[in-house]
């Protein structure tokens, strides 16, 4: 009886140690790759954008008077040289403005020389004491207006041939033509845009650069530019210009950079790609996967490389995501630190981890 009690407790024990067996094989979990990257601190980023040739300088020709346009006498492309005839108006009116100011400058002329004979006349009888002293007073008086009148008419004669100047215009430097705005027949008003010339021997590369971008960027940051067309044709170039404000809809500044000695191939309108390493304060920077966001705030899983193991911690973010889908770490995470980039979502605090 008793032998029969001792083998059945062996064989009841043998049937709990099993079952106790597969309940800790069926919870043991074994550790989970994870995709991560050490966090490095850097001090220069690469920053590469397209951009397009434009001329340093570009100006609109306009009359400076009202008028017809009569004449065109360029197109888009065209090359001009200083002093070329542009465009011209309908001189009539400025012609008969010129022969009005004409006959008011004899009027005047004429009036001074009888004026100045009448001065003479009351001097020789004042001296002679057959004259009075102040009608010699009133002679000198008339001579002095109408040598008024004549200065008077002069000038006008001088602005309205000035004026009948302004009626074909030319060009006031040496350039090429990139865009007109007014045809012949049209009544065109004075400052009103009738063609534009470009310089092409100063030229610039405009980017538009992201906010976020910026660090380290100022006038006089050095750029390499490449043409898109043929990548081997590139030209040096420093930042002249920053706009002071980012575009409202983009988050972008328009920047110009001025290229230095280029070559023939950076025609006005050609695509390029410019280049520079961006110098800025030391940061560390980890791709946005590596973000999780809980209760609003963000947070990264830091990998215990001694324990196998992954712990969360709270991190500050600096600005918003920078080139390439990366957000700067401004607390939170030391340099050396192993952190995960993928699958943050579906980690647990102090989940044993294997890293790959």
């Amino acid at each position: 009886m008793n032998i029969r009690i001792t083998a059945g407790l062996a064989m009841l024990g043998s049937l709990l140690l099993t079952s106790c067996q597969k309940q800790a094989e069926a919870h043991y979990e074994p550790p989970r790759p994870v995709l991560s990257i050490v966090a490095k601190s850097t001090a220069a980023s690469a920053l590469t954008l397209p951009g397009t040739i434009e001329a340093k300088i570009e100006t609109q020709l306009a009359f400076r008077v009202l008028g017809r346009v009569i004449a065109r006498k360029v197109s888009v492309g065209d090359i001009v040289k200083k002093g070329d005839v542009v465009a011209a108006i309908d001189p009539l009116s400025l012609e008969l403005a010129v022969k009005s100011s004409q006959s008011e400058l004899s009027n005047a002329q004429a009036q001074l020389a009888n004026a100045a004979s009448s001065e003479e006349r009351q001097r020789s009888l004042l001296e002679s004491r057959s004259g009075s002293e102040a009608a010699y007073e009133e002679a000198e008086l008339g001579r002095r207006s109408a040598s008024a009148s004549v200065a008077k008419a002069q000038a006008n004669l001088d602005k309205a041939e000035e004026q009948l100047g302004y009626a074909q215009l030319r060009a006031e430097f040496d350039g090429v033509v990139t865009a007109t705005s007014a045809e012949v027949g049209q009544v065109v008003a004075a400052g009103q845009s009738i063609a534009t010339i470009a310089r092409p021997d100063q030229r610039d590369a405009i980017i538009d650069i992201p906010v976020a971008s910026f660090d380290g960027l100022k006038v006089g940051s050095p750029f390499e530019v490449a043409l898109q067309l043929d990548p081997t044709i590139r030209a040096r170039g420093v930042v002249r210009e920053i706009a002071p404000e980012a575009e409202a809809t983009t988050r972008t500044r328009r920047t110009k950079i001025t290229l230095i000695d280029p070559p023939a191939t950076f025609r006005l309108g050609s695509v390029v790609t410019a280049t520079a390493t961006v110098v800025a304060d030391p940061m560390i920077l980890l791709p946005s996967s590596s973000v999780l966001m809980k209760d609003g705030k963000p947070n990264v899983w830091v990998v215990d490389t001694a324990a196998r193991e992954v712990s969360i911690r709270a991190i500050k973010i600096d600005g918003d995501l920078v080139e390439g889908g990366s957000v700067r770490i401004a607390e939170g995470i030391n340099p050396g630190e192993r952190i995960v980039i993928a699958g943050v979502h579906k980690l647990a605090d102090g989940q044993a981890v294997r890293v790959d």
